[in-house]
């Protein structure tokens, strides 16, 4: 993370080089040699950085770095500060200008002098590096030595016993199933999922099962970990091979390259049916590294690997054909037969009930994780019955104690490991995550624009900052070190969280690492702060926050308030100000004004005001020249002030709202401006009203946009709106709303769409349906409303190849919609909602071959359950929203119509209509049932819906 650091602090010194920074001769060449010096460091901190968790002097030195980085950041944009101060016009203007060139020039010398402190600084800690130099291999083999260590804990799960495990049955037999079944080629197995949640343990059981025994002939067992050594890894599987064949190994195996073991190896299993367990693989390389050894055969082989890495393990799959088995947590009912196993010396069914409540919340921050269900259950294990005392106290501070209790060493040990091995520059990414609440729902889209302006994502050749910053995204996801907790229709990752106790884990290394301090409701009073926090997050309460967060706030860098439900007031919580603050976030706060404290933020990038009150933005605004994110999503901004466009570096722009009323929303923006096209940066704009002529012109200016809304189009404006779409060639999603539902959007003018398109929505009437659209070989949601279209839509939309999402409402206004076999080869969600005239629905057999939803709603005409819809073999969810009784009832369990068999095969088959002041949900079993009917769902209020409609 100080390489982090060092970057950024490289980054402020470059401008005074550049731009010629008048400094006096002194500064500059002390500024020169801070550089180089810096560069140096950069390089070896990318060595040293990986060795801070087993060396204390290593930790020591990286730290000195961290913070002599951060002071120069910090003094080099005081100064800049100063610079940057606009002095205005006429005599007041020159008297300002005169005042501050003295200022300048005192700056100037304390610049100097500051300077010259941190090289003295800098020089005491080349001395130190030199140090370094001389251990260097020393440490290196001492971390060796831990990882050693670590590996012969691994085998602890290799020696476990069948009565030891719960919840091992089901997984067992569906992995030994992937095993023994499947075609005649070698294919690879890959059990895949987080450090702890026991891919070794499972791995085992399938291995020495009967028969998986009995169906290979040949087997190997090969634990790779991340530190393996090739030639070590090939002479131990070559042992294990000749071993069962009782045949001594050649002397000569020891000498031999790795080119000559993997050829011995190949031959050994040309001819067998094996199964090869590659253990702990951590990275796409060492797979590569491997595979070549193990033979394509046609004996029905399989290789089953263990990793953290999900890219890994699909990767593998799509190579071979083969399969991914995912992990998943024990249910809660088998974590607490563990849980009771582990705690309470072996009884499975006794807990005290005075203990049981915070023993479930104990249970809870593990989340199914096997490992920390049995590690913390040890610990517990030891605690007497009646010191309730001393139970609550491991509840409370779980974090404390995975930090300084012995016995839970192993388990962070397991869970740190995958963030041990991450890259220099993903790791501070990862630290980041620690700013969140618990059980907080993280949006990819937010954090990817939160790391790009703390500066954590580095340039690529070619990509904007977002493109790389979703790439660290993903690398997170794929390593196990995050959790997907809702997609998008489409495939987008929607929401994603992190493990309970890898939160605590990480919590603890970022305030190590002086990554960020957490500011919450019941603040441990003895608690070490920084000295100077750069990053500050605050949970659930202001109160108490300025006694128990007595430390110096000029350096403030970011602001994060997370569930405030109390009216926040910068000034008071900061009276020392935070001049230097690059982020505020103050989301969901009850602010109803602007803050005016933003005023002096010249270093701002990313402000947050969304889900506030906040109606106005002031004319300042357009100070903060280095804004890059605004985003007011969900307040009540109608209007921008002109001066916004002087933010040149804006890139994300989002100032709308949603209202809801029953079951459908209104959208609204902000109010146009003439000339937005100067924003040439943005990347995202949503969504501003095209109420003049001259703003949809703008438009096609903006040639970043990969996101684009726009509200209140006019007929008349469609053919301008077209021209400037045609420009934006790296546009993603595009949302266009008319004035009205009876206003026509008139997009024909449209020639040459984007090519990279992925989301189309457009709402307003349609004489016909855009001719573009079928030429959107990207496009994977589609979303039409008020189109009133005369001719069957699904001819022209049936062909595009990556339609995944397919929602209408009130579209096609005839009576019967065919969708034909062939059609919609990708397609796995489709809504028909308010099809007023609509009789029947024929789907062919061959048409929708990969549909999971199929949503019908208030098609009030439909006569009959859609003719064919038998075919539809994956579909899995059927919902009737708001549709007449008469049609339900042709599909009741009592009447066995032949409409009930046509949808017998889907999985759930329910309706939801309003009733008693609600909305209820029922399931098929239970339409007949009427008045008494069981409920599958009652549905309180319309707000729950609301994500329905979103």
């Amino acid at each position: 993370m100080a390489a982090v650091a060092v970057m950024s602090a490289l980054e402020e010194l470059t401008p005074f080089f550049a731009n010629e920074v008048q400094l006096m001769t002194s500064s500059r060449e002390e500024a020169v040699y801070v550089r180089t010096e810096l560069e140096r460091m950069k390089v070896f901190l990318r060595v040293a950085d990986c060795l801070e968790e087993t060396d204390e002097e290593v930790r020591v030195w990286v730290k000195q770095i961290r913070d002599v980085a951060h002071d120069i950041e910090d003094v080099l944009d005081e100064f800049s500060l100063l610079l940057a101060h606009n002095h205005g016009d006429g005599i007041y203007g020159f008297l300002h200008k005169l005042s501050c060139c003295v200022k300048n020039m005192k700056a100037r010398y304390r610049l100097g002098y500051e300077i010259q402190g941190i090289n003295m600084r800098i020089k005491r800690i080349c001395e130190g590096q030199q140090r370094l130099r001389q251990k260097f291999r020393a440490a290196q083999q001492a971390a060796s030595s831990s990882t050693n260590t670590w590996n012969d804990r691994r085998g602890d799960a290799l020696l476990l016993d069948e009565t030891d495990l719960v919840g091992i049955d089901e997984p067992k037999k569906k992995v030994a199933e992937l095993l023994v079944s499947g075609g005649s080629g070698r294919q690879v197995v890959s059990l895949a999922g987080m450090g702890g949640m026991g891919k070794t343990t499972l791995a085992k059981q399938v291995y020495d099962d009967r028969k998986v025994k009995k169906h290979f002939k040949t087997h190997a067992w090969i634990t790779v970990t991340r530190n393996y050594k090739m030639e070590e890894l090939l002479k131990d599987m070559v042992q294990q091979l000749f071993r069962e064949i009782r045949k001594s190994v050649p002397k000569a195996v020891e000498t031999m390259s790795s080119y000559e073991l993997k050829k011995i190896i190949k031959d050994f299993l040309q001819e067998r049916r094996y199964l090869i367990v590659l253990d702990d693989v951590w990275h796409i390389n060492d797979w590569d590294a491997v595979k070549y050894a193990l033979p394509t055969n046609n004996c029905g082989s399989r290789v089953m690997l263990t990793t953290r890495n999900v890219d890994l393990a699909f990767t593998s799959r799509i190579e071979s054909e083969g399969r991914v088995y995912n992990m998943q947590p024990l249910p809660l009912e088998e974590s607490w037969k563990l849980f009771c196993t582990k705690t309470f010396h072996g009884n499975t069914n006794t807990c005290p009930p005075h203990l049981e409540e915070i023993c479930r919340c104990i249970l809870k921050k593990c989340e199914g994780l096997p490992l920390a269900i049995v590690a913390i259950g040890g610990v517990l294990a030891a605690k007497d019955w009646r010191r309730i005392d001393e139970w609550e106290m491991v509840r409370r501070s779980l974090g404390a104690e995975l930090e300084g209790n012995d016995k839970l060493k192993n388990l962070k040990k397991v869970l740190s490991l995958s963030f041990n091995d991450l890259p220099c520059y993903l790791k501070a990414c990862f630290l980041y995550l620690s700013i969140f609440p618990e059980d907080h729902l993280i949006e990819p889209n937010i954090l990817v624009r939160l790391w790009t302006a703390e500066g954590f994502v580095e340039a690529k050749e070619g990509k904007t900052l977002e493109e790389v910053a979703e790439e660290y995204f993903s690398e997170l996801l794929n390593r196990s070190l995050m959790e997907v907790v809702g997609t998008t229709s489409d495939g987008r990752v929607k929401h994603c969280r992190i493990h309970d106790l890898l939160r605590e884990i990480i919590i603890a290394k970022s305030r190590e690492h002086n990554i960020a301090a957490i500011a919450k409701e019941h603040v441990n009073q003895n608690a070490i702060w920084p000295e100077k926090v750069r990053r500050l997050s605050v949970h659930n309460t202001l109160q108490n926050i300025q006694q128990n967060w007595c430390v110096n706030s000029s350096q403030l860098r970011s602001l994060f308030m997370f569930g405030i439900v109390e009216k926040p007031c910068l000034h008071a919580l900061f009276p020392s100000g935070f001049k230097l603050l690059g982020v505020l976030d103050m989301r969901g706060t009850p602010v109803t004004k602007f803050p005016i404290e933003v005023v002096n933020l010249y270093y701002l990038k990313y402000l947050s005001l969304r889900d506030t009150k906040v109606k106005t933005i002031p004319r300042y605004i357009g100070k903060l020249q280095n804004l890059e994110t605004l985003d007011l999503k969900h307040a009540y901004v109608t209007e921008l002030p002109s001066e916004i466009l002087n933010l040149k570096n804006l890139r994300h722009l989002m100032v709308y709202r949603y209202e809801y009323e029953s079951y459908t929303h209104s959208k609204f923006g902000f109010k146009s401006l003439e000339k937005i096209g100067v924003l040439q940066s943005l990347q995202k704009l949503c969504f501003i009203e095209a109420t003049h002529v001259g703003t949809l012109q703008e438009l096609g200016k903006l040639i970043q946009l990969r996101r684009l809304g726009v509200l209140k189009l006019r007929k008349q404006d469609g053919r301008t709106l077209c021209s400037s779409v045609e420009h934006l060639t790296n546009l993603r999603a595009l949302s266009i709303i008319s004035t009205d539902e009876n206003e026509i959007i008139d997009l024909q003018h449209l020639n040459h769409p984007p090519q990279f398109l992925q989301r189309v929505y457009l709402t307003g009437r349609l004489e016909s349906l855009p001719h573009w659209i079928t030429y959107l070989h990207s496009l994977v949601k589609l979303y039409l409303k008020w189109s009133r279209l005369q001719e069957d839509p699904m001819v022209f939309l049936q062909n595009l190849p990556n339609l995944v999402h397919l929602e209408l409402l009130q579209v096609y206004e005839g009576d019967t919609l065919c969708f034909m076999a062939g059609g919609f080869k990708k397609l796995k969600q489709l809504g028909l909602d308010k099809f007023d005239e609509l009789r029947f629905v024929e789907i062919q057999e061959g048409a929708m071959p990969g549909i999971e939803k199929l949503s019908i709603q208030r098609c009030k005409s439909l006569q009959k359950v859609p003719l064919g819809i038998e075919h539809l073999s994956e579909l899995k969810v059927l919902e009737f929203f708001d549709m007449p009784n008469k049609l339900l009832k042709t599909i009741c369990r009592d009447e066995e119509g032949e409409d009930y068999w046509r949808v017998a095969h889907i999985p759930e088959v329910y309706s939801t209509y309003w009733r008693s002041g609600g909305w209820e949900v029922y399931s098929l079993e239970s339409f007949s049932e009427g008045e008494n009917a069981p409920l599958l769902n009652t549905i309180i209020s319309n707000s729950e819906l609301q994500t329905r409609w979103k």
